[in-house]
């Protein structure tokens, strides 16, 4: 008996690391120290020293049950990136920069080709937001997970000056709530997608005039990375005095967030149009308009509430870093919470 045979192959380990090399030697940045192997991840705080007052931020996260449909479509170059985004995405919320980026995969066996793809998803991810993949694990779970399947999940570590910290405390009412578009659903509420359409390769191949492409394409699509559009923001000398990220508990949970107590954020569901998707979804298995908003993310990734007299340059800056933003609603005076109408 040996540890192959008892459903581990280190071989395979082996394999992975040097097929997914390239990919992530794309992603250094010039504070890494050190290369792909060691026993930890080493990443130089020299600039960071030079900061005034320097405040890391951390977030960590998976892809939920959105690992299903990769499974199913046999399509795994992707999802990780919903790893990276759903973890980056809330440090660029309170106004950091991510700065790293590590990996986890669990699998029931290790196919070193996929999982290398997995981890060039995961090596976009991050240089879509800028920070360095100095680590990962993939670890073989023979018995405890099917051999076909596999889990994701990710930690992010990114820094912020303190005075930079966005935290929505100075949101007043008049304050205006600027959305930028989801690519889809994301990474939230796949549980309840999953209950809504078949999960079979013919259900999700079947192709919908209204979405312009296959169920399976249009659930499938990485979530979106703001982080350079917020930096963009943020360079062009605009305050964002509050950021929520729409995910899981979308609008009701989410948006709320960002808000002072006597605050109500006040949207309005007509000011953008809501994807195909979710149209679909909400008709096909028969979901409430309130369960939409408190499940998805209805076509809005991030929400940031500037002053009224910045909104022209934010929307402004917005296209120009490739966003389609719009005015969503604005801030009033009431109970902590989310008036959608």
């Amino acid at each position: 008996m040996d540890y192959k045979n008892a459903g581990v192959d280190i071989e395979a380990g082996y394999k992975s690391v040097e097929l997914m090399k390239e990919d992530v030697k794309k992603t250094m940045r010039e504070e890494v120290l050190g290369g792909l192997g060691g026993f930890s991840g080493a990443f130089s705080l020299k600039k960071i020293k030079d900061m005034e007052e320097p405040v890391l931020l951390s977030g960590t996260d998976g892809c939920g049950t959105k690992v299903k449909l990769a499974f199913i479509m046999d399509k795994h170059d992707t999802i990780g990136i919903d790893a990276v985004a759903m973890c980056v995405n809330d440090i660029a919320c309170a106004g950091g920069e991510p700065l790293f980026f590590l990996d986890y995969i669990a699998c029931g066996k290790n196919y070193p080709e996929k999982i290398a793809t997995i981890v060039s998803g995961v090596a976009n991810g991050c240089i879509q937001s800028e920070a360095a993949l100095i680590g990962g694990e993939t670890a073989e779970h023979p018995g405890l997970m099917p051999e076909d399947e596999y889990d994701l999940a990710g930690f992010a570590v990114g820094v912020v000056e303190k005075k930079d910290l966005i935290t929505g405390q100075d949101i007043k009412a008049g304050d205006v709530l600027i959305g930028m578009a989801s690519s889809g659903v994301h990474s939230n509420g796949f549980s309840l997608v999953r209950k809504v359409f078949e999960m079979t390769k013919e259900s999700l191949d079947t192709y919908y005039d209204e979405l312009g492409t296959t169920l399976g394409e249009a659930l499938i699509a990485p979530t979106r990375i703001y982080v350079k559009a917020l930096k963009a923001v943020k360079n062009a000398g605009i305050r964002i005095k509050g950021c929520s990220h729409i995910t899981g508990g979308g609008f009701y949970e989410n948006i709320p967030r960002m808000l002072p107590d006597g605050i109500c954020a006040e949207v309005k569901k007509d000011s953008y149009e809501v994807p195909a998707i979710f149209k679909l979804l909400a008709k096909t298995g028969d979901i409430d308009e309130h369960m939409m908003y408190n499940t998805f993310n209805m076509g809005v990734g991030m929400c940031i509430a500037v002053d009224p007299s910045d909104v022209d340059n934010t929307l402004n800056v917005l296209k120009a870093a490739g966003e389609k933003a719009f005015v969503m609603g604005t801030a009033i005076e009431g109970e902590k919470g989310v008036v959608i109408c």
